[in-house]
């Protein structure tokens, strides 16, 4: 099989898996290219951002059509992730291979821990007919009638350091930050999922430019990879939007996690140079 043929077969499947679990579903994208094209993790971070952006800007259009993006508190968290990306990208030249990708298992296995544990408090909520509630600190206050944040202080700032995070994790790792972005707006606005999500998704796509942006800068994205493996996963992300709707539940984000916990186990032992892959 041909390499590009490869990239472009990997990324459907990244593509698939955003349609089915929704944000952070893209943090696989790295760990695929490092094992199915043997790239190092500097190698690959630009081609899974690049793949993940793009994906999230199909998401983050159809969210702002139906009016469930905040787009000005995108707007904070995607113009300071946009500037912090950058150093990020610089760290990732910098820092030995090694470590980060033993700073990469850790991440997987804690996006892997908390899809766990949210499909089984989901799945539980249902079989007791009684949502859950989680209780939260609303430093953010979403106002239903006008459709907008408060925007006092503490949000923005609250925002700005939320930017911060992503833009580092995207340029020094080359993913997105949705399963930062995702909980922690969750846990500080009452904004409904659905809009924190879409949102999520406008900042991932604005944040993975500035990430980009510092690859190009150093000449290290590899194009004939970086585009069969980004048509891909537009193509299975835009098709899997409806298989999504039929499928999504708490098993299948069970499976994800299993998927990621597995990825996150293979990728330490890589980076402890007990694995060859």
């Amino acid at each position: 099989m041909s390499e590009h043929l490869l990239s472009f077969l990997m990324g459907s499947g990244v593509g698939a898996i955003l349609a089915l679990t929704g944000a952070g579903g893209g943090i696989l994208a790295v760990p695929l290219l490092m094992f199915g094209l043997h790239m190092s993790l500097v190698q690959a971070a630009p081609v899974g951002l690049l793949a993940v952006g793009m994906a999230s800007a199909v998401g983050a259009v159809l969210g702002l059509r139906e009016g469930v993006v905040r787009y000005r508190a995108a707007a904070i968290i995607g113009l300071t992730g946009m500037a912090v990306a950058p150093l990020g990208v610089q760290l990732a030249h910098e820092l030995p291979s090694t470590p980060l990708t033993i700073v990469f298992s850790f991440v997987l296995a804690w996006v892997a821990l908390r899809s766990w544990r949210q499909s089984r408090m989901s799945a539980a909520a249902v079989a007791t007919a009684h949502p859950t509630a989680l209780a939260r600190c609303e430093i953010c206050e979403f106002d239903p009638a006008y459709g907008r944040l408060k925007l006092a202080a503490p949000c923005v700032l609250a925002l700005a350091g939320m930017g911060a995070l992503s833009g580092l994790l995207s340029g020094l790792l080359g993913v997105g930050g949705g399963f930062v972005i995702v909980p922690m707006m969750a846990s500080i606005s009452n904004v409904p999922m659905k809009g924190v999500v879409a949102t999520s998704l406008a900042v991932i796509t604005l944040v993975s430019v500035g990430g980009l942006a510092g690859a190009v800068s150093k000449g290290a994205v590899d194009w004939s990879i970086a585009i069969p493996f980004t048509v891909g996963a537009m193509i299975a992300l835009l098709a899997g939007r409806y298989l999504g709707k039929r499928l999504a539940g708490a098993h299948l984000h069970q499976a994800f996690s299993a998927t990621a916990g597995a990825v996150a186990l293979l990728l330490l032992l890589r980076g402890l140079g007990l694995l060859g892959l």
